[in-house]
C-alpha cells in the first residue's frame, strides 16, 4: 500500500506535468495561429547589377517577364530632370554622371543589362506616349506598351489613347487605337490612357486596363488589335461620370474609378481587375460576367491600395501577389477565397522596402519582381524560397536569412 503522503506528492507531480503539457499545447496553438503556410520570399540586394553608361532611372512604371526569364522594365526617363539633377545629361556636360537610361531595359536572369531601346522615333513612324505606363510580353516575345499621359502642350501631342507593339528587340510592329483622342469608355477605335495589358494566349486575346481616363476593361484581338468587348465595374456599361473621391464609409459605387490599374486573366477562365482607388479587386469571367469582389485595406485614401497583381506559377495559380503602393507592401492572398494570408515589405529606401511599389511580375521559378514610381525609381527582385511557415498578418522586410 502506498503511503498517503507519497501518493499526494506523486499526484502533485502528475498534475504539474499535465498542466505544463497543457500550457505547452496552448502556446503551440497560439504560435500556429500566428503563422500560415504560404510562399516565402527574400529580397536579393545584389539584383540587378549596376547599370552601364552612367545610366539612371526615372519612375519605373512597368515590368514584364519573357519565356527565358528575361525581365523587361519601362521607365520614364524624362522624370530624371537633367536641369535639376545636373551632370552628363546637360549640354554641355558638367560631369561624368549621369544620363537618363533608354525607356525600355531588358535584364537577363542574373540582372545584367542585355538590351535597351525606346522613346520617340526620329522618323515619327509611331507616337511614343507622353507618359509610358506598363510593359507586357506576349507569347511571341513581342512587347506591348501603354501610356497614361494627358498630352503635351509644348509639343501639341494629345492624350495617350493608343497601345504600341514592338518585337522583342524594339522593332516597331503596330499601333492599336488612334493617338490623341479624348475620354470615351464606349469607344472601339481608341483607348483612354492605358495602365496595363495582359494576355490570354489560348484565346489570343489581350485584356487592357483602360484605365486613367476611361473606366473599363477592354478586350482585344491580339493579332489585329480590334476591340472585341468591354465592360465597367460589376459588368456594367462603363460610365465616364465623375463620382468624386473615394469615401470608405460610403456605399461602393457601381463603376470603376480611375485608374483601373490591372486586368489579369487566369488559366481557369477568370479575370482579376485592380480597381485601385476603390481599394478593391473585382473578379469576372472572361466574358465580363461579374463573379465577386474583395476590399483590401479599405480605409486607404488617395492612390488606393490595389495597384497590381501577379499570380504564383503553380498550375492552379493558387496565390495572388498584390502590390499596394500606398501602404508599401505586397500581400500574399489565396486566389480562390481572396483571403490575405500574409504580407511583406515596408516603406523606405533599403532593399526589401519601397517608395510607391507600382508593378509586379513573377518568373518561371516563382521569383517576384517589383517596380517603384514617384521617388522610388528602381526595380527589385524577391527570391522564392518555397512554401513555408511565415508570419500571419505582416512579416516586415524580407531580408535574406543568415548563411
Amino acid at each position: 500500500m502506498i503511503p498517503r503522503r507519497t501518493f499526494l506528492i506523486g499526484l502533485g507531480f502528475a498534475t504539474a506535468i499535465a498542466a505544463l503539457a497543457a500550457g505547452e499545447r496552448a502556446l503551440d496553438a497560439r504560435a500556429q495561429g500566428q503563422t500560415v503556410q504560404a510562399p516565402k520570399f527574400e529580397v536579393d540586394p545584389r539584383w540587378p547589377r549596376p547599370l552601364p553608361n552612367h545610366w539612371v532611372l526615372g519612375n519605373v512604371i512597368g515590368v514584364g517577364v519573357d519565356a527565358r526569364d528575361h525581365v523587361f522594365i519601362v521607365h520614364r526617363n524624362d522624370t530624371f530632370d537633367a536641369q535639376k539633377e545636373v551632370g552628363a545629361a546637360q549640354n554641355p556636360p558638367i560631369s561624368e554622371c549621369c544620363v537618363p537610361a533608354p525607356p525600355v531595359i531588358e535584364f537577363d536572369p542574373e540582372g545584367n543589362v542585355v538590351n535597351a531601346w525606346g522613346g520617340p522615333p526620329p522618323d515619327k513612324a509611331y507616337v511614343w506616349p507622353t507618359s509610358n505606363h506598363g510593359i507586357s510580353v506576349d507569347d511571341q516575345g513581342n512587347i506591348w506598351i501603354g501610356g497614361n499621359g494627358g498630352g503635351n502642350a509644348q509639343t501639341g501631342q494629345g492624350p495617350d489613347s493608343h497601345i504600341l507593339k514592338f518585337t522583342h528587340d524594339g522593332k516597331y510592329l503596330a499601333t492599336y487605337g488612334v493617338p490623341g483622342q479624348p475620354t470615351d469608355s464606349k469607344s472601339t477605335s481608341h483607348f483612354g490612357r492605358v495602365a496595363k495589358i495582359s494576355f490570354d494566349v489560348e484565346a489570343q486575346e489581350a485584356f487592357v486596363a483602360d484605365g486613367y481616363a476611361n473606366h473599363r476593361v477592354a478586350v482585344l484581338d491580339m493579332k489585329t488589335g480590334a476591340v472585341k468587348r468591354f465592360w465597367g465595374a460589376y459588368g456594367n456599361v462603363p460610365s465616364d461620370s465623375n463620382y468624386g473621391p473615394y469615401n470608405p464609409d460610403a456605399p461602393l459605387i457601381d463603376q470603376f474609378r480611375t485608374p483601373v490599374h490591372c486586368a489579369e486573366p487566369t488559366s481557369d477562365g477568370l479575370l482579376y481587375v485592380c480597381d485601385r482607388p476603390n481599394d478593391r479587386i473585382q473578379v469576372f469571367q472572361k466574358d465580363g460576367k461579374f463573379v465577386k469582389e474583395q476590399r483590401v485595406a479599405p480605409r486607404t485614401l488617395g492612390d488606393g491600395s490595389v495597384w497590381d497583381i501577379a499570380f504564383s506559377r503553380d498550375r492552379q495559380q493558387k496565390y495572388i501577389f498584390l502590390a499596394d503602393g500606398k501602404n508599401e507592401k505586397v500581400y500574399v492572398m489565396n486566389r480562390q477565397s481572396l483571403e490575405i494570408l500574409t504580407s511583406f515589405g515596408d516603406g523606405g529606401r533599403q532593399p526589401g522596402m519601397w517608395f510607391a511599389v507600382h508593378s509586379i511580375a513573377t518568373d518561371s521559378k516563382g521569383n517576384i519582381y517589383t517596380t517603384e514610381t514617384y521617388e522610388g525609381k528602381r526595380i527589385q527582385k524577391f527570391v522564392y524560397k518555397g512554401i513555408a511557415s511565415v508570419r500571419r498578418g505582416h512579416q516586415g522586410v524580407p531580408w535574406p536569412s543568415a548563411r
